[in-house]
């Protein structure tokens, strides 16, 4: 059964504002006790916000499409608290720009979701995995992710800085983009690295990342894959495949034979010595940028966790020397991958080392994610999967920079062929 609240069929139905967010209202209700996803959220505000919508003239594209906004993206009209101490209740009064381009759009902001905090630790919170409880939603985007899977809202905003926004598309079993680096503006997000950080999206269907791409102005690109068969796929199992799990190694293996059957050519990417490094090249400029980003912080906020304080501390031992090294390694690595993605229509890889880990404590591992945020590059989760667990396992699909509409198509092409949804080729 087709699902009626995504944004695509918002659209095609031409619900109301206030229909929308009546039906995200009782579902919240629902599922909210439980999944624990929303930082802030206020019922009546929602109705008053749904009126106006409805009240002007014209439908925009995303006309009463209910998004959630995770809590370190600025919003006028609601508080954003970082997870901090230091900004609780904090109304900035301004929209960040990607949240105005939304309400540009007609698009209903149904509240805060839970982030870690600053959106810059693994330490987990009090948001649960829809699909089981007891199991983490993944980080820094706990909230957004969970929202989405638990159809508390049809779209979600959250931001990647290693694996932010890929890791808890995977563990919840929905769509994650985390699109080409400042390809859509950053102005209102809370800074950490501006080397890396990335708004990201989530959605339970692919074709609403397209609308998304239209309202966003990504280029648009001739000749999309509409099908698999003859697609040319390149798998990387990237350096840090030793930190695969078991479950997810398998589920990789079932992607590709699913890819296989649907007739794609999927063939070994083994990534050149360069990028045996590119992780450590990660660390370093995150403490680099991360040590300024939160200099302040550390100042004017007592207790705060002493990861911060380490940081501003530079306990890693950076140097000069170390960190232009880094800078470097990262350049060209960049140029090296856009040459080597030439050779293929998509990059296939694992879009988390496995199923969302048992215990809140913890988001996750973001080893499959933190190369490709750094390489500024767009990659689309596709789910589908399911480890030893039943838990979703998600497939990432990694384009060049400024070709996220291939990578949106190709993961919404793998979903298909992950559920069944497509024949075989003989």
């Amino acid at each position: 059964m087709s699902d009626p609240m995504t944004a695509t069929a918002i659209r095609r139905a031409g619900l109301s504002a206030a229909e929308t967010a009546e039906t995200v209202i009782s579902m919240i209700e629902t599922r909210e006790p439980e999944v624990q996803a929303w930082a802030y959220f206020d019922a009546a505000e929602l109705r008053a916000q749904a009126a106006g919508i409805d009240a002007r003239p014209e439908r925009g594209p995303l006309h009463g499409v209910p998004v959630g906004v995770k809590d370190v993206i600025l919003t006028k009209d609601m508080p954003t608290g970082h997870n901090s101490a230091r900004y609780l209740g904090s109304r900035p009064g301004i929209d960040a720009a990607c949240v105005d381009t939304l309400r540009a759009a007609g698009a209903l902001i149904v509240g805060k979701t839970v982030t870690t905090e600053f959106a810059a630790t693994n330490r987990g919170g009090k948001t649960r995995n829809p699909h089981d409880p007891t199991r983490t939603p993944g980080g820094s985007s706990s909230g957004s992710g969970a929202a989405v899977a638990a159809e508390m809202a049809s779209l979600a905003l959250g931001t990647q800085t290693g694996g932010s926004t890929i890791r808890p598309a995977s563990f919840n079993g929905i769509f994650g983009w985390k699109p080409t680096w400042n390809a859509i503006s950053r102005e209102g997000l809370k800074m950490y690295s501006a080397t890396c950080d990335t708004l990201g999206l989530y959605a339970r269907d692919a074709d609403d990342f397209e609308l998304l791409a239209d309202v966003f102005g990504f280029f648009e690109m001739p000749d999309l894959p509409a099908t698999l068969p003859g697609l040319k796929i390149g798998f990387a199992r990237t350096p840090t495949w030793d930190q695969m799990e078991p479950g997810g190694v398998q589920a990789m293996e079932e992607a590709v034979a699913r890819m296989k059957d649907a007739g794609a050519e999927v063939s070994e990417l083994t990534l050149p010595p360069l990028f045996d490094d590119i992780h450590e090249a990660h660390r370093s400029i995150l403490d680099c940028e991360g040590r300024s980003a939160f200099l302040s912080e550390v100042m004017n906020t007592p207790g705060i966790h002493d990861e911060f304080v380490a940081k501003t501390e530079n306990r890693r031992g950076e140097t000069p020397a170390s960190l232009r090294s880094a800078y470097r390694l990262a350049d060209e690595c960049r140029g090296l991958y856009d040459d080597i993605a030439t050779g293929y229509d998509i990059v296939m890889t694992p879009s988390a080392t496995g199923e969302a880990p048992v215990g809140l404590d913890l988001t996750g591992n973001a080893a499959m994610n933190s190369m490709w945020t750094l390489l500024q590059v767009p990659v689309v989760s596709a789910p589908g999967l399911t480890g030893p667990n039943g838990m979703p396992i998600g497939v990432s699909f990694v384009a060049r920079r400024y070709e996220d509409r291939r990578a949106i198509a190709v993961a919404k092409l793998a979903a298909k062929a992950f559920t069944g949804a497509l024949e075989p080729v003989a």
